[in-house]
């Protein structure tokens, strides 16, 4: 189990509570954001002071309730929301691409992301998330009411628009200074193919979806013959692990130490779930066929068809790992 570094924080958390804002260090806040109707319950953005100006790392949903929230916190940690002069996104996903549009309405700050996961860019290559998910779903091997099933329950929860135009595309690992803070965005695969972490030059990195405290890494979605994402996210973690970062700032759960402990850790649980796949993988077998012989929080027939479907993609990320060099 990581070390947080506010107990306070962690406890919230691990009692379905939002977190209030906190420090992490000098000059760095953590500001958990509600998320509407989200079983997630929540989103941690950052804001980083600098010479330049505030960064912002992430942005919610973008919901007013989400809006109002991170206004209200930014007040009252004595900040302004016209002070931030970059949102720098991790990855592509509604709960951090949100309100990024709103803050460069009130402050003028460009906004940053990974190439791959530019939405015209993505689109180009991949199609839509909606696109994604149904080409995944077809690719499990679930029986065509199931996939039909999982795949309406998707629309009823993705309809975000898709057009976050971004002022910077990140390609490769790249050095952003603001004033006195140097920020290294490394590209971070795993959870999306564009994901991004940003190494601040204290020793924090802001590690997304990709390594949280606690639990796994969801896996991205296999649509596409070359996809590897459980490939990609081994080279992340390792990467992760070989930083020298003293604490990691995850966009969901809470911060904490010991970073590269639990990048090993999360690779290993990685590679046990792989090596389960790979004992039983059986000539036709499906991921619809792995993912019921599973072992997930509870039994299969016991989760909630949301995390169904997640259990079912991310299985299809293990199996086509498993048998790359068959």
């Amino acid at each position: 189990m990581s070390r947080p570094v506010s107990d306070a924080h962690a406890t919230a958390w691990r009692t379905r509570q939002v977190p209030v804002p906190a420090q992490v260090v000098d000059g760095v806040w953590a500001v958990p954001v509600p998320l509407h109707g989200s079983a997630l319950r929540s989103i941690t953005v950052f804001l980083i002071e600098t010479g330049d100006g505030l960064v912002l790392v992430d942005a919610g949903y973008d919901h007013p309730s989400c809006w109002a929230s991170f206004q209200r916190s930014v007040a009252a940690i004595g900040q302004r929301v016209d002070a931030i002069a970059a949102v720098l996104i991790t990855h592509n996903h509604p709960d951090h691409v949100g309100f990024a549009d709103r803050v460069r309405a009130a402050s003028g700050a460009r906004v940053v992301m990974g190439h791959a996961d530019d939405f015209a860019t993505m689109h180009r290559r991949r199609g839509t998330f909606l696109d994604q998910l149904r080409a995944a779903l077809d690719l499990t091997g679930a029986p065509p009411d199931v996939v039909a099933t999982m795949y309406a329950d998707a629309v009823a929860v993705a309809a975000h628009p898709e057009n976050l135009r971004l002022d910077t595309a990140l390609t490769g690992e790249t050095e952003l200074r603001f004033g006195e803070v140097t920020l290294r965005a490394l590209p971070a695969p795993g959870h999306t193919y564009g994901h991004t972490v940003y190494l601040d030059s204290r020793g924090l990195v802001f590690t997304g979806d990709t390594m949280m405290a606690e639990g796994p890494t969801q896996l991205a979605i296999v649509s596409r013959p070359a996809d590897d994402p459980a490939a990609d996210l081994f080279r992340t973690l390792a990467s992760l692990r070989d930083l020298g970062a003293a604490i990691a700032c995850p966009a969901h759960q809470f911060p904490y130490r010991d970073v590269a402990a639990r990048a090993e850790a999360l690779a290993a649980f990685h590679h046990d779930e792989v090596e389960t796949v790979r004992g039983l993988v059986r000539d036709g077998v499906t991921a619809w066929d792995l993912a019921r012989r599973m072992t997930w929080k509870k039994p299969w027939d016991e989760l909630g068809r949301g995390t169904r479907r997640f259990a079912l993609v991310h299985t299809l990320a293990l199996l086509r790992h498993a048998t790359a060099d068959r």
